[in-house]
Parts: C-alpha cells; sequence; structure tokens
C-alpha cells in the first residue's frame, strides 16, 4: 500500500452537506443512526478478541456516502471492524491528492476502505450501516456536496461481496420513492488520504468507540 500523502492544505474544512440536509433525513449540524437495526449492529456484544484478529485474517470492504470523515467515523464504532481508512477510489490518476479530487477532474470519489472479521459482522451489516449514513438515491451528492468525488460507492472485493450487495440493493429499494443510485463497481486502486484526513473526526474528540452511538458531527 502507497505511503500516505500529504499536503499542507487548510486542517479545518466543512463538510456543507451534513449541515443543510433536511430533518427528514435526520440530518443537519449532526447526525445519529437511524436504523433500529442499524442500532443493534453497533452495540452488538461481541467478544473482545474479535476486535483483535490479525488484518490478514480479515476482508476488505470499500464504501464512499460523500464526505468521508462521518463514514469512517461510523464504521470505526461497529464491532468487528478492526481497521478504517480515508482516501479516494474508482478514479484515474495515479497518486491523487485531495485537490486534485477535489476539481472533479480525476474521477475519484472519497471512500473509507475497512478491515473486518466477518464472524463478528457480516457484509450485509455493513451495508446497512453505510446505508444508514446517506441518500442512495442522489446521484453523484449527498446534500450540499455536489460533484463525482461525492458520489457513493460500493466496491466489491470479491464475487460473493458482489451478490451480496446486488442482493440488498434489491431489498432496500422498495424503502425509497426514487431509484438507488450508488454505485456499484469491482474495487481498484485505493489511495490512502492525506495524513490529516485519516480519523479526523476521532483525532476532533468525537468518540470512535465500538457500540458508541453518540451524533456524528462532521466537522473540523
Amino acid at each position: 500500500m502507497p505511503a500516505l500523502l500529504r499536503t499542507n492544505l487548510p486542517r479545518y474544512i466543512i463538510c456543507s452537506g451534513i449541515f443543510s440536509w433536511g430533518s427528514a433525513m435526520g440530518m443537519g449540524p449532526v447526525k445519529g443512526f437511524n436504523s433500529p437495526e442499524v442500532k443493534e449492529i453497533i452495540t452488538k456484544k461481541v467478544d473482545d478478541s474479535a476486535n483483535k484478529i490479525p488484518k490478514e485474517e480479515g476482508e476488505l470492504a470499500t464504501f464512499a456516502a460523500g464526505c468521508f470523515w462521518g463514514v469512517e467515523l461510523a464504521f470505526q464504532r461497529v464491532p468487528g471492524v478492526l481497521h478504517t481508512m480515508v482516501g479516494y477510489t474508482a478514479g484515474e490518476k495515479d497518486f491523487p491528492a485531495y485537490k486534485d479530487v477535489c476539481s472533479g477532474t480525476t474521477g475519484h470519489t472519497e471512500a473509507v476502505q475497512m478491515i473486518f472479521n466477518p464472524t463478528a459482522v457480516s457484509y450485509k451489516e455493513l451495508l446497512m450501516v453505510l446505508f444508514d449514513r446517506m441518500d442512495p438515491t442522489t446521484l453523484n451528492r449527498q446534500g450540499n456536496d455536489r460533484g463525482t468525488q461525492y458520489r457513493s460507492g460500493v466496491y466489491y472485493h470479491t464475487d460473493d461481496q458482489k451478490k451480496i450487495a446486488e442482493q440488498f440493493f434489491q431489498e432496500m429499494q422498495p424503502k425509497y420513492a426514487d431509484k438507488i443510485v450508488v454505485e456499484l463497481k469491482k474495487a481498484s486502486k485505493f489511495w490512502p488520504a492525506e495524513d490529516y484526513h485519516q480519523k479526523y473526526l476521532e483525532k476532533g474528540s468525537q468518540k470512535a468507540a465500538k457500540g458508541c452511538l453518540d451524533p456524528i458531527k462532521c466537522y473540523g
């Protein structure tokens, strides 16, 4: 995996979409976990050892849902998720920097890649958490964050993940008036984002502990 890239971009950046989504979406300055099923996933009791298996024994998952800060923190809290990293994927340019991705010219989307223990949390449960963090019916946009770099996506690493995602999309579609437009593609090169983006909200004193249901504030 390439070394994390560095930049002199300002440390404090506003995720505008989190501040402007309507109350029907459960969004505003903060966003809690809306689904009772997702709350059960977050608070599920698992043996401590399930969160400490060697990374080599875990599975990869890669998702995109707009601004990656809040998405990463949500998955940090999921029992069975061993490691998270934010970065850029599904684009064309090698070694993209944040300013390149924000320009919308590289084809990348902001994404979160994680290693998880499938005996503690299933891939479908991760998809449930993902959908709880976003509106899957808005194309190239989450809230006021607009552009292809904010498109939502599920990037599968195995054929099994692809099948699970396809079935999940079918199950979820009747719950939405509009068509689900989440990108479903085979995982491609994942470029880690700059150091200051990694676990950004945790470094800003928001809790990342397993089982935490505190609303997530997506700002620096």
